[in-house]
């Protein structure tokens, strides 16, 4: 689901753009996540450095549930300030929107990653739904 605004975002030191991925983040890549926090909003927003899991690790962390659509992210820095159940935070790789935060344990440290919308398999839809919009 896309959401369309009724009129342009006021973009200023809360809101702002972020671009489409021209290409799949690989394994390896650190990427930014950002989120308000799990029962009281932060302020100001936290963020932290995750890198991109290989699908191999991904997929042994959750067996015969992760797609090509998903990928998974973890923290190697243990934060117990950062747990998120902001669905749909983004991971932002080189300014680009590579993934939403889809599910996974609300700490993105420990022994269960994160998984994510891989946002780089939806360009193609998001762009046509924007056209007819």
């Amino acid at each position: 689901m896309l959401i369309k605004l009724s009129k342009p975002a006021t973009l200023n030191n809360y809101v702002r753009t972020v671009s489409l991925p021209t290409s799949c983040a690989v394994t390896g890549t650190k990427c930014l996540i950002s989120g308000w926090g799990k029962n009281n909003y932060s302020d100001p927003l936290m963020c932290l450095d995750v890198p991109i899991l290989s699908d191999t690790s991904c997929n042994s962390s959750f067996p015969g549930l992760i797609s090509s659509n998903m990928f998974c992210a973890e923290s190697i820095e243990e934060d117990p300030n950062f747990c998120m159940r902001d669905f749909d935070t983004p991971l932002v790789c080189n300014g680009q929107l590579q993934g939403l935060w889809s599910w996974g344990q609300d700490c993105v440290w420990g022994n269960t990653p994160g998984v994510y919308t891989k946002v780089c398999n939806y360009n193609s839809w998001i762009s046509s739904t924007m056209a007819s919009n």
